[in-house]
Formats: C-alpha cells, structure tokens, sequence
C-alpha cells in the first residue's frame, strides 16, 4: 500500500513535464548528470585526502611546538613594521582620491 505504484510514476512524470516543459528537461538532466559526477569525483577526493591527511596532521599536531621567545620579533620591531604599514595606507588613501578625481573628467569628456 506504502509502495510506489506504476502510476504514481507516470503522474510523477506528467506533473514534472507540465512544469518545466519538454524543452527544458534534456537540459535539466545533463546539468544534474555533470552536478552528480563532479560530486562524486569531489567527495571521492576527499576520501583519498582525508586519509593521508589525518595520519600526516596527527603527526604534525604532535611534533609542532610553540615558538620560542627569540623566534619572534622584538617589540621595537613589531612597532616599526606596524608605523610602516599605517604610512603606506596613508600614502594609498592620498592616492585614492586623486585617482578618482583624475578619472571623472575622463568619463565626461
């Protein structure tokens, strides 16, 4: 009684037709045929990468360690690069508007 019948089928089949219209179903089939093969080589790829991954990134969990304190730069260092990096932001924010500015009277001539 719970089981699909013939008919249920074709009524299935008749309702999709109806909906989507002959001409787009071949259309529909082969984008979902190319959908289902690119998840079927995707999920068969991350079965081949999950399983050397996760000896490989145990081991690299175990052996990786915290740097050391003289790994790191200095505060003095740290300080530097950082007042350097907010002057070339500057410099770029400077440039911003003459950019724009130089480009309008391109765009309106």
């Amino acid at each position: 009684m719970g089981a699909l019948q013939p008919w249920h089928l074709i009524i299935l089949v008749l309702v999709v037709v109806l909906l989507f219209g002959a001409k787009r179903l071949p259309d529909a089939a082969r984008s979902i045929g190319k959908s289902m093969k690119i998840f079927k080589a995707e999920t068969k790829d991350m079965r081949e990468s999950g399983d050397s991954d996760t000896t490989t990134a145990t081991a690299e969990v175990e052996t990786r360690q915290l740097p050391s304190s003289s790994a790191t730069p200095a505060a003095p260092e740290k300080d530097q690069q950082l007042a350097d990096l907010q002057r070339q932001l500057d410099e770029l924010k400077k440039q911003q508007p003459n950019a724009t500015a130089d480009q309008a009277p391109k765009n309106a001539g």
